[in-house]
């Protein structure tokens, strides 16, 4: 039940930091210049380089534990009984 429980959560934390991504990197690839930064003039925010790549390893890091879970409860489940 704890490897479920981790799993899903993990699921969602992976969402969530994949939003984040978007959002502060993959949104606005093509505006950074050459120090790694980009100015929204609409909103005043300037986004980093650096951010994006944070937000994106967290990301697979925590899909990467999810889906590790998720194997070792399905492996678990089809065990044979005897």
């Amino acid at each position: 039940m704890i490897r479920g429980v981790l799993a899903v959560t993990s699921f969602a934390l992976a969402t969530l930091f994949a939003l984040a991504y978007y959002g502060q990197y993959f949104k606005w690839r093509g505006c950074f210049n050459e120090l790694g930064r980009c100015f929204d003039p609409e909103t005043g925010v300037v986004y980093m380089e650096q951010a994006g790549l944070a937000w994106g390893i967290m990301a697979v890091s925590a899909l990467a534990f999810a889906l590790y879970h998720s194997w070792k409860l399905w492996k678990a489940r089809q065990k044979p009984k005897d």
